[in-house]
């Protein structure tokens, strides 16, 4: 086996993507290809079904062909994905009915708004651990069912199948033979009782969902068949599934309670694993399935929360003001001043996230005086990217119990020393960026792998993870509870802003 590879295949919002892992979890060989984005409505963003297939089978095919490698030469292939995305199509034919309905869309806020009157939302935090908002899955495919004429009765028949992407592209690769979706994926839909890990009745009664429209619910890491469509990879079993940033989290060996990965992209994503049983949050914040490693496993947890802006900050300040020519400007720019000269800058453009969830919030920089520069501005940007994760990694300890040992972190703005040594001064432990950033595609890697042996358990993939560079909390805390303390004041000018 330690001849072999494995193939991950990473579906995201704005491309797709395919990577290629040796036995020692390094990158042997990755392809990309973006897709059109759909816009048919103010706040509706939709995918052509058949890009997303596409564009898979694309980039699997040039990462093998880059690598020189066939099918016989991979061990398993996983799968990661963008989550809450919703497709539906006929069973018979694998024709789509719409095109897949993305995460980010927004027009089933009055089908939310119309739980949340009749007081529904606590029995689906209760059970789900999600928010009732448009986000999540299950509003959309009632929409889809709801306005697609005769969807509702052709589902109760069995003539439809729903899925989110992991599912569609599932299908798809084993020629319709498997329609399932992985634990974490299911967690996503407004659908799953957290606990028992299926399809909650209660639930699907409430959004009049058929049951017979479902796909089964299966552990994260397990064969559920092998492709067929693909001719180069055929017969390769395909073993692991799990929605991105729980994928990430497996990518960070993050595998008891009290690991926490962080991910900093146009947004940030922090998730912290909370063991066994699942932790219902005070604050807002999301519960989650990290995963389940095997069919007879036991489910583990997670707490997730979401910073709205997080690097898009930086692209604002180089697309909206002028600020800089290029996101990596900022660094150089923010390091020309010792501080951030008393300027708090709280990049609220689209309201704020957990754990405050005010969306009437609105961007504000306070503190700026006559000799306020480019690069306290600067600065203060970069510096609102952490104290915004700093609140989150705050109120999921809160939630849990567990107190953080240490938040390894990836994405694109952990290239940025002085943002990644801020960020641990402000949380008092250390920030950990490691040498193999590709922790998406490497979770779902390793998910397949183990579930075919190509590693043996999680202590050897515990093993695999190394440090690039680790940053250490300065002996500041006076000055940085500080901050925070101003940063606070900062956020309350910041909300209840939009009438």
């Amino acid at each position: 086996m330690n001849q072999k590879f494995i193939l991950a295949l990473d579906q995201g919002t704005t491309s797709s993507r395919a990577l290629i892992f040796d036995h020692r979890g390094r990158v042997v060989a990755k392809a990309q290809q973006e897709f059109p984005q759909h816009f048919p409505q103010p706040g509706w963003v939709e995918h052509d079904p058949a890009d997303l297939w596409e564009t898979t089978r694309r980039t699997a095919l040039a990462a093998v062909a880059e690598a020189h490698l066939t099918g016989a030469n991979l061990a398993a292939l996983g799968l990661t994905n963008q989550r809450e995305t919703t497709l539906l199509w006929e069973r018979a034919t694998g024709r789509p009915l719409h095109r897949a309905i993305v995460w980010q869309d927004r027009r089933t806020a009055a089908l939310c708004a119309k739980l949340k009157k009749r007081g529904l939302e606590p029995l689906c935090r209760e059970k789900t651990g999600l928010l009732l908002d448009p986000y999540f899955s299950g509003t959309k495919l009632a929409w889809l069912l709801d306005h697609l004429p005769g969807a509702r009765r052709r589902a109760a028949r069995g003539e439809l199948a729903f899925g989110t992407v992991d599912t569609w592209l599932l299908w798809q690769l084993t020629a319709g033979k498997v329609h399932a979706t992985d634990v974490s994926n299911a967690s996503r839909t407004l659908l799953l009782n957290l606990r028992t890990g299926d399809w909650d009745a209660d639930l699907l009664k409430i959004l009049r969902i058929p049951r017979e429209v479902l796909p089964a619910v299966r552990s994260s890491s397990e064969i559920y068949g092998h492709v067929e469509t693909i001719p180069a990879l055929d017969g390769v079993p395909i073993a692991g599934i799990a929605g991105d940033q729980q994928a990430a989290l497996f990518g960070q060996a993050c595998f008891r309670p009290g690991h926490a990965k962080n991910t900093y992209g146009t947004g940030c994503f922090l998730l912290l694993h909370t063991g066994q049983k699942p932790v219902v949050s005070k604050h807002q914040l999301l519960t989650t399935v990290a995963w389940r490693l095997g069919p007879s496993a036991p489910l583990e947890y997670a707490l997730e929360g979401s910073v709205f802006i997080g690097g898009a900050v930086v692209q604002w300040l180089r697309d909206g003001l002028g600020l800089i020519a290029a996101s990596a400007d900022i660094e150089p720019l923010a390091a020309r001043v010792p501080d951030n000269g008393g300027v708090f800058f709280v990049p609220a453009f689209t309201g704020l996230g957990a754990p405050h969830w005010d969306a009437s919030a609105r961007g504000a920089i306070v503190g700026l005086t006559r000799g306020t520069t480019a690069a306290h501005v600067a600065r203060a940007a970069l510096e609102s990217i952490a104290y915004q994760s700093a609140d989150l990694l705050a109120a999921m300890q809160a939630d849990s119990k567990i107190k953080l040992r240490e938040l390894r972190v990836d994405g694109g703005a952990t290239v940025n020393t002085a943002l990644m040594q801020f960020q641990a001064d402000l949380l008092r432990v250390p920030v950990i960026r490691p040498r193999v950033t590709e922790t998406t595609a490497l979770g779902a890697a390793y998910l397949a792998g183990l579930a075919v042996g190509f590693w043996k358990n999680r202590a050897e993939i515990a093993a695999q993870w190394t440090e690039s560079r680790r940053f250490r909390p300065a002996p500041n805390r006076a000055a940085m509870k500080k901050l925070q303390s101003t940063w606070h004041r900062a956020v309350d000018r910041a909300k209840d802003w939009a009438q």
